[in-house]
């Protein structure tokens, strides 16, 4: 049978345009990975390209695993060559063997972001800035979008503006000191480094170039500025670019991704072939109706639309909830009624914009006595006895990593106490040492206590033998000695404390992945293993779900797929998120993250608003999200909640939900209150402009230096408009208690939904 016999004909057009430079629009659920798969098979067998001249970048490492054992089942052993991988993990190779040039030592180890907060914190630390006012995590993104943007510590002083700024520019400069010092590079570091060793080294460029002739990237629409300069440093000479992506599924602009990119990629290549994948093999048609509904209102993306041959389906719902409780339990009660249809649990996913929604789910689930997993929850490889083990590999690779040394030296417990540990630190920082070094040092040190003396001996001792069997042991030989050597397996199998042997075993898990990752890569090494870890993200780790209902962010949802989907909590503020709201490129990055949300539904797709939700202890009425104003009303189902619940009984309701008003088809905030407010003129017949002045407020004189039309929460109506003197103009939503307990909600033109307490708000009133 002919290699690309499987394919239509787009996608056969995608596999066969070979070189020069490539774009593929690939829609969700067209059979991307299909492409990408035979693209590569094409190559190799028809085209007779050898495989280790192809680069196929992924942004997980499963993706790129996948995408190979594919490869040789289609044209054999020998397509195991094709170099795929992460972008971090492709430019950790290069700096592997060429960073040198550029000052990268060879046995360098990858911080993870648990390792880069306390570099940061130490930062702020030693420059006397309060961590609790300038938090480490705010400081570090801001120093990776630096980064993403290829912006070094001094391009970045230089530019700052303001004073968090400021202090960001001189934290950044002492944390790449720190991370040299350990011999680190961070993730963003690996991308910033490998562009640096392309650009300043032609040699260097020219001999990856010829030994990769042919690239693709997948997942184009998520990579950020530094990801775009490496893969076109690579491309300049050959031209031979395959990039694959979906405008409409960026939704990672927050981690830095630039979805400006793909849409720009025929500026950065005239000659580019761009082929569009459009015909979706995944979902029911009234699904991708209503998906290309809510995603054709953005502005900003490439002409295209989803299609599909499968059936029609069965209608998009649309529940309505009193609260989110009972959003919760009517989840749990369409998850019972789906397994007694025959269903699985495995089957259904219940997919929400931020992680603080899952308790409520969490709970209804529970009491349905209904399996579940969250999903993106706390990562196998960040748990602290993890971390411990992978400290004492590291430390032994690396010296002078201070970081895993300070972790280990007094875990599991060894005679080493904090004022111990203290003189370490200081020592290492008055002579500019490792603090492994410093224990060397201190240990000979007659000055010391002999207990203290001894227990650094023998740690240096221990760290020593490690170093040396890293270099001829495997890696599971290393994971054990890890785990047995240092006293660490010994010390948590000793406890009675449940916690503690549940900790044990996942070490022991630790050291079994270990000897998984040796039969997978005989010839891999201890520091090929670190790499691994390092370089290991959520969907990487996630693994099979199976049969249970899968609770995760619609972030964490993106390249699944469910015969079943629920998504939760559209509402105005919720989802569109309220920090969206006010800023057009935020705002089509929620819709197009509701998009990839509903095209994971392969069959069945639900979703919910609630009309109060409590937030920060407050029962507050919400607006039904502006994506539901865009369903078309063919194929959508209504229901809405009864009082009386028996599991969540439900009646149909109007074609639209109540509160939604469109304008040219869109939802819009304003026009609504406006509306409300025109229905209680023409209820009064009396417009507001001439409606005699409010009685003053039976809370007595108004306070000193108040203006006159400032109103009392009494007398503001859910249309008023108001003006605060920080958030502007804006329109009352909706007035919760009485005087000044009362909470008032307005949204803002600028500012979004804000939720002010009437005793502080002081809104004046337009007239």
């Amino acid at each position: 049978m002919n290699l690309l016999d499987d394919l239509n004909p787009q996608q056969r057009e995608a596999a066969t345009t070979v070189d020069g430079p490539v774009l593929i629009f690939a829609g969700a659920g067209s059979g991307k990975t299909r492409v990408l798969t035979y693209r590569l098979a094409h190559l190799v067998r028809n085209i007779g390209v050898p495989p280790e001249q192809i680069l196929a970048v992924t942004f997980t490492n499963k993706a790129a695993d996948e995408m190979k054992a594919r490869i040789v089942q289609l044209v054999g052993q020998d397509a195991a060559r094709v170099a795929a991988g992460t972008f971090h993990s492709i430019c950790a190779r290069l700096l592997r063997a060429d960073g040198e040039a550029i000052g990268v030592p060879r046995n360098f180890v990858v911080f993870d972001e648990g390792d880069q907060i306390a570099l940061v914190r130490e930062a702020l630390s030693a420059l006397n800035y309060d961590p609790k006012q300038y938090k480490p995590a705010d400081v570090l993104n801001a120093i990776s979008r630096a980064k993403n943007e290829l912006l070094g510590p001094e391009e970045y002083r230089q530019q700052a503006r303001g004073p968090f700024e400021k202090i960001v520019a001189a934290v950044y400069s002492r944390y790449q000191t720190a991370l040299a010092e350990n011999r680190a590079l961070d993730f963003d570091d690996l991308i910033n480094k490998a562009v640096q060793l392309l650009a300043s080294r032609p040699d260097i460029l020219q001999k990856w170039q010829r030994r990769w002739r042919y690239i693709l990237v997948d997942e184009y629409q998520d990579i950020n500025d530094a990801q775009y300069r490496f893969v076109h440093l690579l491309a300049s000479g050959h031209r031979n670019i395959c990039v694959v992506g979906d405008d409409d599924q960026s939704i990672y602009g927050w981690r830095g991704a630039n979805v400006t990119l793909i849409l720009r990629f025929h500026h950065d290549y005239p000659e580019a072939k761009v082929v569009y994948l459009e015909q979706n093999y995944r979902s029911t048609k009234k699904i991708l109706e209503c998906a290309n509904a809510v995603i054709c209102r953005n502005q900003d993306r490439a002409p295209k639309k989803l299609w599909t041959a499968n059936p029609d389906g069965e209608d998009v719902v649309v529940y309505g909830a009193v609260n989110e409780t009972e959003e919760a339990e009517w989840a749990a009660w369409v998850v019972s009624e789906l397994v007694s249809q025959g269903r699985r649990y495995g089957d259904v996913a219940i997919l929400y914009r931020t992680n603080a929604m899952s308790r409520h789910f969490e709970e209804a689930l529970m009491e349905a006595r209904i399996p579940y997993r969250i999903v993106g929850g706390v990562r196998f490889y960040d748990r602290a006895e993890v971390k411990d083990i992978v400290a004492y590999l590291r430390a032994a690779h690396n010296p002078s990593d201070n970081v895993s040394t300070q972790r280990i030296l007094m875990r599991p417990p060894r005679g080493i106490g904090e004022k111990t540990a203290a003189l370490v630190r200081q020592l290492a920082a008055a002579h500019g040492i490792s603090l492994l070094e410093a224990c060397r040092r201190l240990s000979q040190d007659g000055a010391m206590r002999a207990a203290a003396r001894h227990a650094l001996a023998d740690f240096v001792e221990l760290m020593e033998y490690m170093a040396a069997q890293s270099e001829r042991a495997s890696v599971s030989a290393m994971a054990r000695l890890a785990a047995e050597k240092t006293g660490y397996l010994a010390w948590l199998r000793a406890s009675s404390s449940a916690e503690q042997l549940s900790r044990a075993e996942n070490v022991e898990e630790f050291v079994s992945l270990a000897a998984e990752y040796e039969e997978r890569h005989p010839e891999a090494r201890l520091p090929d293993f670190l790499e691994y870890i390092a370089l290991m993200s959520d969907i990487d780790e996630a693994g099979e779900i199976g049969n249970q209902v899968a609770l995760m962010t619609l972030h964490s949802a993106k390249g699944l797929e469910f015969p079943a989907v629920i998504i939760a909590g559209l509402e105005e503020g919720m989802f569109p998120h309220e920090r969206s709201l006010g800023s057009p490129a935020e705002e089509q990055e929620e819709r197009r993250l509701c998009y990839v949300g509903m095209t994971r539904a392969k069959e069945l797709l639900y979703l919910s608003h609630c009309r109060y939700r409590t937030i920060y202890g407050t029962r507050v009425a919400m607006m039904p999200s502006r994506f539901l104003a865009d369903l078309p009303h063919k194929g959508v189902r209504w229901v809405s909640s009864q009082p009386e619940m028996t599991g969540a009984a439900a009646t149909p309701a109007p074609p639209a939900p109540p509160n939604i008003e469109r304008r040219d088809g869109k939802l819009d905030l304003v026009a609504i209150l406006d509306g409300a407010k025109r229905r209680r003129e023409n209820r009064s017949g009396t417009a507001l402009d001439e409606q005699k002045p409010r009685a003053p407020s039976a809370e007595g004189p108004r306070r000193s230096g108040t203006p006159e039309n400032e109103a009392p929460a009494a007398q503001l109506r859910p249309g008023d408009k108001v003006r605060h003197h920080k958030f502007g103009e804006g329109t009352v939503f909706s007035v919760e208690g009485e005087n000044d307990q009362a909470v008032i909600t307005v949204i803002f033109a600028s500012a979004g939904i804000r939720r002010l307490a009437a005793q502080y708000a002081r809104l004046e009133v337009l007239r």
